[in-house]
């Protein structure tokens, strides 16, 4: 095909004519997915559509890995995923973990220094902002967090911030939580302040700031997860809809930002499909692998 690219003539569909046909006869080696607002439903279910969908991507030898800002125990909860996954790169790229066994593959945890001066910064630019610290196995915060988790919610409370930063081990990611401003504007200080050895992202939830160490990004735990299976970024198609995606949605051959997702994985990505509510993922892959 020649001549300049062309998009496909549904609305929700913005990748070229050029991929979608080559993607028709030569299928992608793996799908990386991101949960929340992505995979799995508001109620975080995962609909019987989208399921039948993972089921036809595993058959085809295709690989299926869940890309999450959740920590591994989320997996305990949303039961009728982890078969359907080779691997899930949790806390924002901090773990790779297998999910058939549970063992983790890699972790990389923000040194307790960087995480003090972090806390230190952020609470001199915004005094109200409250602190914990996800381990993998639980959240250790202290005495002022007030954040619940909906989904896989363990935490521990301790009296003061200095108490926390004793306990917790591995410091997989920082949590900064100020319910009265939105994310966006947390993002937006904290990439003003001097932390370095961080990285500063979010996943749409309101009030709340993900610290990961620095270089640990979803997409840089992706590509560590392809190298291992000997997989290259154009052999690969992403979906996520919030800032802590674009990393991932940038690096994949192919990229779809959800209905409604963020504006930076709007701009991130190669393509766009409909909502969680409405099947997007589903869709992508039926298109994809239909015969």
């Amino acid at each position: 095909m020649s001549g300049p690219a062309r998009t496909v003539s549904d609305p929700w569909n913005r990748v070229t004519l050029r991929t979608f046909y080559r993607y028709r006869m030569t299928p992608p080696r793996l799908i990386a997915t991101d949960l929340d607002g992505t995979l799995i439903r508001d109620d975080h279910s995962l609909s019987a559509r989208t399921a039948d969908a993972l089921e036809v991507v595993r058959a085809a030898g295709i690989g299926i890995v869940a890309v999450t800002a959740r920590p591994p125990r989320v997996f305990e909860e949303l039961s009728a995923l982890p078969h359907l996954l080779d691997a899930a790169i949790c806390v924002n790229g901090a773990m790779v973990v297998a999910t058939g066994t549970g063992g983790v593959l890699r972790a990389s945890a923000i040194p307790v220094p960087s995480a003090r001066k972090t806390a230190a910064e952020l609470r001199a630019a915004i005094p109200d902002i409250t602190f914990g610290v996800e381990t993998g196995r639980e959240v250790v915060a202290e005495a002022v967090y007030r954040r619940v988790d909906r989904v896989a919610d363990r935490r521990v409370i301790l009296p003061t911030l200095d108490e926390v930063f004793a306990r917790a081990d591995p410091i997989l990611k920082l949590l900064a939580h100020c319910p009265g401003r939105h994310a966006d504007t947390l993002l937006t200080v904290a990439r003003g302040i001097d932390a370095p050895g961080v990285e500063f992202s979010h996943s749409g939830g309101r009030g709340l700031l993900e610290i990961s160490a620095a270089g640990v990004t979803k997409a840089e735990a992706l590509a560590w997860y392809c190298r291992s299976i000997g997989v290259s970024a154009a052999d690969v198609v992403a979906f996520g809809d919030m800032p802590n995606d674009v990393p991932m949605l940038v690096w994949a051959g192919t990229s779809y930002a959800m209905g409604g997702a963020h504006p930076e994985a709007v701009a991130a990505a190669t393509g766009r499909t409909t909502g969680n509510e409405d099947h997007g993922v589903a869709r992508v892959l039926e298109r994809l692998l239909a015969p």
